[in-house]
């Protein structure tokens, strides 16, 4: 049985606040609190789907391989989401391997009880369901932007996101508020470390964000929405009040010339 550690840190989430103390003990039932140190694997990319979870506490991240075997970060954990429904897709292996970024708490149910976990608690099926819609349209949003955006307009709204799902206020800025590297960022949005490097350090130099070793902080929020609006079409000299009889005549030259 869950310990009265992990009973408060689910009254304290959005998905489990509805949920009166009867409901709760119910949906502690059959579940086994886990402890995950910093770089830990919960589960890997193919492995049986025995599991689903909720994080309580820290911060997980979710990564693929792709068939070049080039490794993308997927998206990342927070508090309060579930995880792990290779079982709500009706999926035998998990799509996907699942690492703590940092110190992590999360319950895990048998993957044979959802079925019966569903049924008990309606709320909390719905609210799987309306996650892996979300996830979904992330994922429509993340291909757009890939087919769309230039590089610097995709990390800035990849920042953005970060920020909007785990920001914590500083006296610096808005931290994106766990352990993050530039290749982490180049990972999340299909280009290089190089890249990534050179925007931070420019975005550091007109104080738009600051940056350090896995450390990432918005000071200018303004600013950083700026870059991802696409930049304004070119002028059409024909529209332009001075041209409207036809461009400018080139300036006549005097030319002399001496024997």
């Amino acid at each position: 049985m869950p310990s009265p550690l992990c009973h408060a840190l689910l009254r304290n989430l959005d998905l489990f606040r509805p949920l009166s103390d009867v409901q709760l003990d119910a949906a502690l039932r059959g579940a086994s609190p886990c402890r995950l140190e910093a770089g830990a694997v919960v589960y890997g990319q193919g492995a049986p789907g025995t599991h689903f979870f909720v994080l309580l506490h820290g911060c997980l991240k979710v990564t693929q391989v792709t068939p070049e075997g080039e490794q993308i970060i997927v998206r990342y954990v927070n508090p309060g989401d579930m995880f792990g429904l290779a079982c709500a897709m009706g999926r035998s292996c998990y799509p996907a391997t699942v690492l703590t970024v940092q110190e992590s708490i999360c319950l895990a149910w048998p993957a044979a009880a959802w079925h019966s976990f569903t049924a008990s608690h309606p709320q909390l099926a719905a609210l799987a369901l309306q996650t892996m819609g979300q996830r979904l349209q992330d994922a429509h949003v993340r291909i757009q932007e890939l087919s769309n955006d230039d590089v610097e307009q995709r990390v800035a709204r990849t920042i953005l996101r970060l920020i909007k799902q785990s920001g914590q206020p500083t006296r610096e800025g808005i931290d994106v508020g766990f352990p993050i590297t530039r290749q982490d960022i180049a990972e999340m949005t299909g280009t290089t470390l190089h890249t990534v490097s050179r925007l931070l350090s420019d975005w550091k130099q007109r104080g738009i964000v600051s940056s350090g070793r896995k450390r990432i902080v918005l000071r200018s929020p303004a600013a950083l929405v700026r870059l991802t609006e696409p930049a304004p079409p070119p002028m059409d000299c024909a529209a332009c009040l001075s041209c409207r009889d036809g461009p400018p005549a080139a300036p006549s030259v005097n030319v002399t010339i001496t024997h």
